[in-house]
């Protein structure tokens, strides 16, 4: 997707803002982002995010020693890039780059394979039993009757006497 702002580079910076209910949504570029204020959110908290993902990816790497470096078809990245910064470019440097993140996404995520969780499988409706709506009353009717509630046993009694002749008609 390219950035909304600007129109011409990939969008990797996604922006959800929710205002009295109403919620807008917008995909911008790096520079856009950065050029309209929303750049790394965690500078001045004294935790750097970068540094935090590029040292979980930067160990162990195996960058190429040419001055000629792969680079992601669609945003520009290198794999230098990435374990710089600690963020992918985009959707297709996952795809790029496969082989090289993965011995670290292991080892972040401890997995390699997503399991996610089971779909529930929903009910057939024309399975299940159609419940008579006179039958189920004369149910609560026998059911009013021996626990001795008669008033109630009469106002079910005179609704299925309505129902029934609704049928008949």
């Amino acid at each position: 997707m390219l950035c909304q702002n600007c129109g011409k580079n990939e969008a990797t910076t996604h922006i959800k803002r929710v205002v009295n209910g109403e919620t807008a949504e917008t995909h911008l570029c790096v520079s856009c982002a950065e050029h309209l204020g929303y750049g790394d959110m965690f500078s001045g908290f004294g935790f750097n995010l970068d540094g935090f993902f590029s040292g979980l990816l930067g160990e162990n790497l195996s960058l190429p020693v040419s001055g000629r470096e792969e680079k992601c078809p669609k945003c520009g990245y290198t794999f230098s890039d990435i374990a710089k910064s600690g963020r992918i470019g985009c959707a297709d440097c996952y795809r790029k780059f496969y082989d090289k993140l993965l011995p670290s996404l292991q080892r972040i995520h401890g997995k390699i394979k997503h399991t996610g969780k089971q779909a529930m499988v929903p009910v057939d409706v024309k399975s299940e039993p159609k419940i008579n709506p006179v039958a189920k009353m004369k149910e609560d009717l026998q059911k009013a009757i021996e626990e001795q509630n008669f008033e109630q046993a009469a106002v079910l009694r005179d609704r299925i006497k309505e129902m029934e002749a609704g049928k008949n008609e």
